[in-house]
C-alpha cells in the first residue's frame, strides 16, 4: 500500500526466498508453526496508519465510559463468570477491515474485537524473519508507542510478570503442545521465561494453585490466560482440580471476563466513522431494508465460527435464540496488496496493553492477515498463495 515499498518488494520477490523464511523459521521454531505465513509483510502508509490509530481511539472511549461494564453484564454468562475481575482489560486488540471510502482513500472498517491476547510474542519476532530474507526498508517500523524489540519485550515482561518470578507465571491453556498458536508459546517462553501449562496440570491446595517443573511443584502467583470458554465446552468431561471460576489466589494477567465484555458484544455500542452499524438482533422491531448488506454474527462464538454471510428476513425469523445474535452491516474489503497473482485483501489487528491502574491502554504492535477468499479464515483460502498471517509494517514519522 505504500506504492515505493510494494514495487521494490515485488521486484526483488523470489519463491526461493520465501521457501528460506520458512526454513529459517522452522530451524528456529522446529514444529511449531501451523499456520500459513504470506509471502509479504502489509506495507501500512501514514494516512492510513493514523486511520487505525483513530479507529482504536474511538472504541477505547466507549470501553473507558463509567457505565461500560454495566452495559455488557448480559456478554458473562452465568456459569462463565470468573471472581476477582479488574477494573480494566489487561489487553485490547481491535480487527479492521482495509476498504475504501466514498472518495477512493483507504480507511480501516471495524470487524471484531476482544478484550484477550493474541500473538504478542510472535507478531514482535515475525518481522525479523522477513528480514532476513527480504530488503525491509528503514521507513518502516510494526511498533508505534515503543522504539524497537527491546523496548517492546521489556514492557511485556512488566505486563506478565509484574513483580513475580518468571517461573511464578503461567501461560494457561488447554492442551497446549496441540493449539495452532503453540509458536507464540515458544517464544513466550523464550522471551519471558513463562511456561505453557495446561489447565489439566494444575494443583489446588485450598486457594492456592501449582504446577510441577523439573520435579518440583511451584506456586502459581499470575495466569497469563489463553484459555477460551468455547474450547473447554468442546471438553464436557474434561477433569480438572481447577476450574477458571474458583476463588483462588492468584492475579490474572488477562481476566477472563474481559473476553466476554469486549467482543462482538460490544460492537452495537461503538459510534465511530471506522465501525459499520451494529445491532443486537433481539432489539430489532424490524429488519434492516438491504439486509443483503448485512451478516449475522454469533455474539458468542470465536474465530468466525457460526458467520453467515448471506441471510433472509425468513432465516432471521426462524432463530429461536435471537438474544444470541447481532446484525453487522456488510463491508467491502479492498483487494489493496499488489501480488504478482493481483489484488489480495487484509484485516489489520491493533495489539494494545493496560497496565494496572494506568489511565489508558498502550498501543503496542499489529498483526496481519491476506485473503483472496469471501473472508478472512483459512477455511477461505486452502490452496492459495499470497495469503495467510503476516506483520504490518507501519510508515514512520
Amino acid at each position: 500500500m505504500i506504492p515505493a515499498v510494494r514495487q521494490a518488494y515485488n521486484a526483488a520477490f523470489t519463491t526461493e526466498k520465501y521457501q528460506a523464511m520458512l526454513a529459517d523459521v522452522e530451524a528456529r521454531l522446529p514444529g511449531q508453526l501451523e499456520f500459513r505465513l504470506a509471502e509479504t509483510p502489509i506495507f501500512v502508509p501514514a494516512a492510513l496508519r493514523d486511520k487505525l490509530i483513530q479507529a482504536g481511539q474511538d472504541i477505547i472511549r466507549v470501553i473507558q465510559r463509567p457505565d461500560f461494564k454495566e452495559l455488557t453484564e448480559a456478554a458473562i454468562p452465568a456459569k462463565q463468570r470468573v471472581p476477582n475481575e479488574d477494573a480494566h482489560p489487561t489487553f485490547l486488540t481491535f480487527d479492521f477491515a482495509i476498504c475504501r471510502d466514498a472518495q477512493g482513500e483507504l480507511e480501516p472498517q471495524l470487524i471484531e474485537m476482544q478484550g484477550f491476547p493474541s500473538l504478542y510474542a510472535f507478531q514482535t519476532w515475525q518481522p525479523g524473519s522477513y528480514a532476513r530474507q527480504f530488503e525491509i526498508p528503514d521507513s518502516v517500523t510494526p511498533y508505534f508507542e515503543v522504539s524497537n524489540h527491546a523496548e517492546y519485550e521489556a514492557e511485556m515482561r512488566q505486563v506478565l510478570l509484574g513483580d513475580a518470578q518468571p517461573e511464578e507465571v503461567i501461560l494457561l491453556e488447554l492442551f497446549p503442545e496441540k493449539q495452532k498458536t503453540r509458536i507464540d508459546f515458544a517464544l513466550t517462553k523464550q522471551f519471558w521465561g513463562i511456561e505453557a501449562v495446561c489447565l489439566t496440570k494444575i494443583r489446588k491446595r485450598g486457594r492456592q494453585l501449582f504446577y510441577e517443573k523439573d520435579g518440583r511443584e511451584i506456586q502459581i502467583k499470575r495466569i497469563y490466560n489463553r484459555i477460551i470458554f468455547d474450547e473447554l465446552d468442546r471438553y464436557p468431561d474434561l477433569q480438572t482440580e481447577y476450574h477458571l471460576t474458583d476463588d483462588v489466589e492468584m492475579t490474572w494477567v488477562g481476566h477472563p471476563n474481559w473476553f466476554f465484555r469486549i467482543s462482538k458484544f460490544t460492537l452495537p455500542l461503538i459510534d465511530s466513522q471506522y465501525s459499520p452499524p451494529s445491532y443486537y438482533l433481539q432489539d430489532l422491531t424490524t429488519y434492516p431494508a438491504d439486509l443483503e448488506n448485512y451478516v449475522l454474527k454469533p455474539l458468542f462464538s470465536f474465530a468466525g465460527a457460526g458467520v453467515r454471510l448471506h441471510i433472509t428476513a425468513a432465516d432471521l425469523d426462524a432463530l429461536p435464540d435471537k438474544h444470541n445474535y447481532l446484525l453487522q452491516r456488510k463491508v467491502t474489503y479492498e483487494p489493496v496488496i499488489e501480488t504478482p497473482v493481483g489484488g489480495v485483501k487484509c484485516e489489520i489487528r491493533l495489539l494494545y496493553v493496560w497496565h494496572p491502574g494506568a489511565a489508558q491502554p498502550r498501543l503496542l504492535t499489529g498483526l496481519g492477515r491476506m485473503s483472496r477468499g469471501e473472508m478472512i479464515g483459512v477455511a477461505f483460502n486452502k490452496d492459495k498463495d499470497w495469503v495467510g498471517g503476516t506483520a504490518p509494517l507501519f510508515e514512520k514519522g
